[in-house]
């Protein structure tokens, strides 16, 4: 392994822990119009995502919940890239985020570039289940799905 990958992989470990120790958006917003709760029981992590769509754009949004670093750092990276974004644009993200941690498939969308941190998760099938709880629970909170989201 050559220093260039070494370093580049110790800079997305760092943002990783950054996110879990700092989560952006980590919060209940004051006005909500949909939510959904998402559990990992080979993980243990248990999140709500709460959000408020208007002329259909995610005009604020917030996850409250606990989990590991992975769980928490994705949750907050897809807070930031969800954050004012119009609800189809936010289904994209979404489809997009599930096809690069099932296939591979890199990153298109410039606002999801913070999530290539959580791309070597991929070689650990059961943290796939983590990096994608949020992703998942975001989905099901936009589809207005009243049964909790489950990684099982």
């Amino acid at each position: 392994m050559t220093d260039n990958s070494n370093n580049l992989r110790e800079v997305y470990r760092q943002r990783v822990l950054q996110h879990n120790r700092e989560p952006h958006h980590f919060c209940r917003p004051e006005r909500t119009d949909r939510e959904a709760l998402g559990f990992n029981p080979l993980c243990g992590d248990k999140l709500s995502v709460h959000m408020q769509v208007d002329a259909d754009r995610v005009t604020d949004i917030g996850f409250e919940g606990t989990g590991c670093a992975i769980s928490v750092a994705s949750a907050s990276m897809m807070t930031d890239a969800a954050l004012g974004q119009p609800v189809e644009e936010v289904q994209k993200m979404i489809s997009e985020v599930q096809t690069m941690f099932s296939d591979g498939v890199p990153m298109q969308n410039i606002r999801l570039n913070e999530l290539a941190a959580l791309e070597g998760v991929r070689l650990y099938p059961s943290r796939i289940k983590c990096a994608t709880l949020a992703w998942n629970t975001l989905d099901a909170a936009l589809n207005q799905t009243s049964a909790q989201v489950s990684t099982e």
